[in-house]
């Protein structure tokens, strides 16, 4: 059976009354940068709760349509903002992380500099551009997988790390090491390299010119 509730909402002009287009239209774009929920509905000028209801009513309408019955016109809003809304999350989180991507893969232009000056052979004005550009960093991935691979990735995992060395007998030299806090003395030793703000502005040009 159906777990669809009718609206109760007051409605004009066939929409409910407080989800008009340009509340619908506010939720979408605020979704589509990633903010948490009750941000987009401050910036849409509603209440969380009445966003949570209409996503949950649009949820529910659109998965009773897909395992096949009758659309229901009355909850035909919340499941289009549902649909919407949901598209639009999703492309932030894709946005979000190809950008961690190009972080942990590195070469992100930094800075340009561009440097003219007379070659001492031919005489002639020579043009010569240098771009600064960013190592991997390993952080990134570390924050990926934290976070979409918890269970195994997680500051809360855990793994056993034989003592005696590799092959050897396992047993009370066994012990528990708390990844987290490895990758953070990795970071504190090996990796402490902090980007600078402009980290994805690669318009600073620097021009010198030498006779």
């Amino acid at each position: 059976m159906s777990n669809r509730r009718k609206s109760r909402s007051a409605r004009r002009n066939g929409r409910p009354f407080l989800l008009s287009e340009e509340v619908e239209g506010r939720l979408v774009a605020a979704s589509r940068t990633g903010v948490a929920v009750e941000l987009a509905a401050e910036m849409a000028g509603v209440s969380r709760s009445s966003f949570l209801g209409w996503m949950r009513r649009g949820r529910v309408e659109v998965e009773a349509r897909e395992s096949g019955e009758t659309p229901d016109p009355a909850e035909d809003e919340y499941a289009a903002l549902y649909v919407k809304v949901r598209t639009a999350r999703a492309m932030a989180a894709a946005r979000a992380i190809a950008n961690i991507r190009r972080v942990a893969d590195g070469g992100i232009v930094t800075k340009v500099t561009t440097r003219k000056f007379r070659d001492v052979e031919t005489g002639e004005i020579v043009e010569e551009t240098v771009e600064d550009r960013t190592a991997p960093d390993w952080r990134a991935d570390a924050w990926y997988l934290e976070r979409q691979h918890r269970e195994h990735y997680g500051k809360e995992a855990v793994v056993a790390v034989e003592i005696t060395g590799l092959g050897g007998p396992t047993g009370p030299e066994e012990s528990d090491v708390d990844m987290g806090a490895i990758a953070e003395r990795l970071d504190q030793s090996l990796f402490a390299v902090e980007y600078p703000p402009e980290l994805e502005d690669g318009g600073v040009v620097d021009a010198e010119v030498v006779d």
